[in-house]
């Protein structure tokens, strides 16, 4: 008898892992399944669908509950991802405070998992904090699958190298993901911010499902993710998505990463508050600004109305170029300054051509950045398990 080539001895286990996958994105689209409707879903054989709900379920990914009662008889029972067996952490680098928190596969993170911090002076104060409140919740779980860091800037995913960061210099040239694995001897991976926020809100916020959608986040700098074909677009080396680096004032206000007039620095919220601190002689935060336009102090109608037209550029540039079927806008000042969602709505439309504005929703984005940061790591461990599957 000929010995088995390697091909039929590695194809098995491949089936296997990729059956594995495919349960476990079924159940992210769908949430929890009994295993008749899972098994039918996948469209494969009870036995084997029964042989990869055990194997999830010795892994801890999964765990089975009694389904809410709705008929006389047993409660029939229900499979969801495991909030408790198998945990993953999240570490959001931010320029005025950073966090650190830990969940299990459902992304649901509890208060008591979820740590604010301001953010350090110096990179490797940055580490040792770090590892101190990751050392916290990996005291109190089972077993931490691995880390995921989402950091702002150019990050390199081959080398997994913050090569610039214009509004952390701190991380320039660092891998603060490998640092902090041979620190804490678990995986840890380092993310862009925006296709870590691009991940989270696929996985977890309001583009389940989707394939083609862009969102930008405007929170700190203006960052940039687009899902084209249901894949995400990172770039030759994971370098895309710096719509904030676009030039719109070749003589305007110096930004972090050396030029002027960057679109981040008229069209951001950290942007707009430095404009209006100027302007009106105050050292502005986000909660001071806010506290300030509610009793009626401050009403800065001038920088609003420039902020919204500035953003729209953002907007109507990203639905001209990529036309999306929904761009997610992730932001703070919306909550703070009434109207401003439906200035730039307005202009927005008034900038772009119209068949791609026609047909973009464009929305509020649900995730953030902490849930970018858990959807990450989940998604390399996802990767580890099996490869993608096509959409």
């Amino acid at each position: 008898m000929s010995p088995k080539s390697p091909s039929s001895r590695i194809q098995p286990n491949l089936l296997r892992r990729l059956n594995e996958r495919m349960a476990i994105e079924i159940l992210q689209k769908n949430g929890p399944c009994s295993r008749a409707d899972l098994t039918r879903l996948m469209g494969i054989s009870p036995p084997t669908a029964s042989k990869t709900v055990a194997s999830l379920l010795s892994q801890g990914l999964v765990e089975e509950v009694n389904a809410q009662q709705t008929t006389l008889g047993r409660p029939g029972k229900l499979l969801r991802f495991s909030s408790t067996k198998k945990q993953v952490i999240g570490v959001v680098l931010d320029i005025r405070k950073c966090w650190v928190g830990m969940c299990g596969f459902d992304g649901i993170i509890s208060e008591q998992n979820s740590h604010y911090f301001a953010t350090p002076a110096t990179y490797e104060e940055l580490l040792d904090t770090i590892e101190d409140r990751i050392r916290l919740l990996m005291a109190n779980c089972d077993s931490t699958v691995g880390v995921g860091i989402s950091a702002p800037g150019l990050t390199n995913s081959v080398d997994q190298r913050t090569v610039f960061s214009p509004n952390l210099h701190m991380t320039d040239g660092r891998t603060p993901g490998l640092d902090m694995s041979k620190r804490l001897g678990v995986d840890c991976i380092l993310f862009q911010e925006m296709h870590a926020l691009s991940l989270g809100e696929r996985r977890f916020g309001a583009a389940q499902g989707l394939n083609d959608f862009a969102i930008i986040d405007i929170s700190t700098g203006l960052g940039l993710g687009v899902f084209s074909g249901g894949r995400l677009l990172e770039g030759h080396h994971g370098m895309a998505g710096e719509l904030g680096h676009i030039t719109v004032d070749r003589n305007g206000l110096l930004c972090g990463c050396g030029n002027r007039g960057c679109l981040e620095t008229v069209a951001s919220d950290e942007g707009f508050l430095r404009q209006v601190s100027v302007n009106y002689e105050k050292s502005l935060d986000l909660e001071t600004f806010r506290q300030l336009v509610s009793s009626g102090q401050l009403r800065p109608n001038p920088e609003i109305e420039s902020y919204s037209e500035y953003l729209a550029i953002a907007i109507a540039s990203v639905l001209n170029i990529f036309n999306p079927s929904h761009l997610f806008v992730h932001g703070h000042l919306f909550d703070v300054i009434d109207n401003l969602w439906q200035k730039t709505i307005k202009h927005a439309r008034e900038r772009t051509l119209v068949p791609p504005f026609q047909n973009c929703e464009i929305v509020h984005a649900k995730g953030n950045k902490e849930i970018g940061a858990i959807a990450g790591i989940i998604e390399h461990y996802m990767t580890t398990l099996a490869p993608a599957l096509e959409n």
